[in-house]
């Protein structure tokens, strides 16, 4: 019997399921009070403390831990990476403790998969497409100023996942079609896959795209330098405009995109603005990917939690139908995708990648 593991670490929890090459075997959501996490003084100073919860909820559980071949854990905020599974090693590890990018809970993954592989013999700690995948072509980094170059930070472990799953269920191969994925939830991004690389994404860490239930979106940039100059505004101020507070948040003060889909469904006009606004944004970037793909588009696919939303796909598929056919990939399974990394890598069906 061969086994993986998948570790996901969130701000305010640990996931972790156990997986056969063909079902989910277990799985547990550990939570973390802000009470306790707020007794860190970083993320990373968490490490131990969730490390010890996942042993402890392992050997509750009594499971055949020697059957474990690989622990795969989320990716971080390293360096820029082209997507594939990733062994952990030193320098790997020296980055997901020092990002080069800053704290994100993601930096644990690969930190609490390496460790707890030392306590299965012949077992492998791996990452899978951390948000930092990068497959942009030169002329999709030019900006308009050389100060400024535009980076690839998206949802390649979720986009690319979706991919293959569409991809098989048209008994094709990935490398062989040119989608336009688009993952909508708290954070929204459109990528052009060409025959199996993201050759331009928009930024979503720093919230270029469109406007989303958390992010502003691109926002017009004199208005935004005005804004950052008139004293009234410090910078941590303006970045949780774009992140955290822009979107949904700005407007309404919540995140919850049912929740605006309830008030819109109600006829509160502004719900109804602010969701059509989103859904023709996602459309308008869907669109530019498809110049990115010259018009050779195979398909558009959907995912995300805000793919549930009968009204948003709705709205963009009438807006993008004419494309490419839109089909709907709702939710994200993020554990079932680091296993099936992890299968692929212990199985000798994919190259394993060194961080340098």
């Amino acid at each position: 019997m061969k086994l993986v593991l998948a570790i996901n670490p969130g701000s305010t929890s640990t996931k972790i399921a156990l997986f056969d090459e063909f079902k989910q075997l277990f799985v547990r959501n550990i939570q973390h009070s802000n009470e306790v996490t707020s007794q860190y003084k970083s993320i990373i100073d968490q490490l131990d403390f969730r490390i010890e919860l996942i042993r402890k909820e392992l050997a509750d559980s009594n499971l055949p831990m020697q059957a474990i071949k690989a622990i795969v854990g989320r990716g971080g905020l390293v360096k820029p990476v082209p997507s594939g599974v990733i062994a952990v090693n030193e320098a790997l590890k020296r980055d997901l403790r020092n990002s080069p990018l800053g704290e994100h809970a993601s930096n644990l993954g690969g930190l609490i998969a390496e460790e707890l592989s030392r306590d299965i013999p012949g077992c492998k700690a791996y990452i899978v497409d951390p948000v930092v995948v990068d497959e942009m072509e030169p002329v999709a980094r030019v900006s308009g100023h050389p100060k400024f170059e535009r980076k690839s930070i998206f949802h390649p472990l979720n986009q690319k996942a979706v991919a293959r799953l569409h991809a098989h269920s048209i008994n094709r191969e990935y490398e062989e079609l040119n989608l336009i994925v688009a993952h909508m939830g708290g954070g929204i991004t459109i990528g052009a896959h060409r025959k199996g690389k993201v050759i331009d994404v928009n930024n979503g860490l720093d919230a270029e795209g469109p406007i989303t239930p958390e992010r502003s979106g691109t926002l017009p940039a004199g208005d935004l330098v005005r804004l950052c100059f008139s004293g009234e505004y410090s910078k941590a101020d303006v970045m949780e405009m774009l992140k955290g507070k822009g979107g949904f948040v700005a407007y309404f003060g919540t995140n919850n995109a049912y929740e605006i889909e309830k008030r819109a469904a109600a006829g509160d006009e502004k719900a109804q603005l602010l969701q059509a606004a989103l859904s023709y944004q996602v459309a308008k970037f869907i669109g530019a990917m498809g110049t990115v793909l010259k018009g050779e588009v195979d398909a558009i696919l959907l995912t995300g939690g805000i793919a549930y939303g009968k009204p948003v796909v709705d709205d963009i598929s009438e807006r993008t139908r004419h494309i490419a056919p839109v089909f709907i990939y709702p939710g994200e399974d993020e554990m079932r995708a680091l296993a099936s990394n992890g299968f692929r890598a212990i199985n000798g069906k994919v190259a394993i990648l060194d961080y340098t």
